[in-house]
């Protein structure tokens, strides 16, 4: 997500400040991040770890975020932009937990906020379907995938409004399966995979294949579709 962020802001015709390990900053700890922050307007942040332990993700979020709020107040910045999951606040999934806790230390973190929530992407089976195994097993999850640059897109627009709390969330056109998803993505990228289906067990399982994760009420909705996504994958 940060590339497509990184390149939707300078599209825009913004200088956009790269705040990750390969350009000297360490949000787990905080190094270089102060420096790195002086003079900038707002913030953009699509911090990730990969995991579904509860513990693991509260730590790296609640660290991240952390120093990433006492640093924006320090420099005064204008604007935090947080990037968080739809239904993360409902489903009791290890991951979640982590999203939940960023979300409340963004609202009460004392620098001006806007929270956007997004499905899952597009290339959210990726990671699992680039594994040496020829078996992959993927969760059955029902959602309104949307393209990552449509989310990036939003995310600059936020930054640009200013300030706006919990932002409508952000889903794709489209109601799919996950496990459909990724067998299509495999084919799309001549990939011999044979993928199996997981569900989850207790509620967690049963909400997200029951609708648990796709938006409710009013939403912005992606204007990119998967079916444009595997075409751009095939021709690749």
């Amino acid at each position: 997500m940060g590339k497509y962020v990184v390149a939707e802001l300078r599209a825009a015709g913004h200088v956009p400040v790269i705040l990750a390990r390969s350009h000297g900053v360490d949000l787990t700890t905080g190094v270089g991040l102060a420096e790195k922050l002086s003079g900038s307007d707002a913030v953009i942040d699509v911090t990730n770890i990969v995991t579904t332990r509860r513990r693991t993700a509260v730590d790296f979020f609640s660290r991240t975020t952390g120093h990433l709020i006492s640093a924006a107040r320090a420099r005064q910045v204008a604007h935090l932009v947080t990037l968080s999951i739809v239904a993360s606040d409902e489903v009791d999934f290890g991951y979640y937990f982590g999203k939940r806790a960023q979300e409340e230390l963004v609202r009460d973190g004392g620098v001006p906020w806007t929270v956007v929530r997004a499905t899952q992407f597009f290339e959210f089976p990726e990671p699992l379907l680039n594994s040496v195994s020829p078996v992959v097993m993927v969760p059955r999850m029902l959602t309104r995938p949307v393209a990552a640059q449509d989310v990036a897109e939003a995310l600059v627009e936020h930054v640009v409004r200013g300030p706006a709390g919990m932002a409508p969330e952000i889903a794709g056109p489209d109601r799919l399966d996950m496990v459909d998803m990724a067998r299509r993505i495999a084919r799309a990228r001549g990939r011999r995979r044979l993928v199996v289906p997981v569900t989850l067990p207790g509620r967690v399982g049963k909400a997200m294949t029951t609708g648990g994760l796709l938006p409710r009420g009013d939403y912005l909705r992606g204007r990119r579709t998967f079916d444009a996504h595997l075409a751009a994958l095939r021709a690749a």
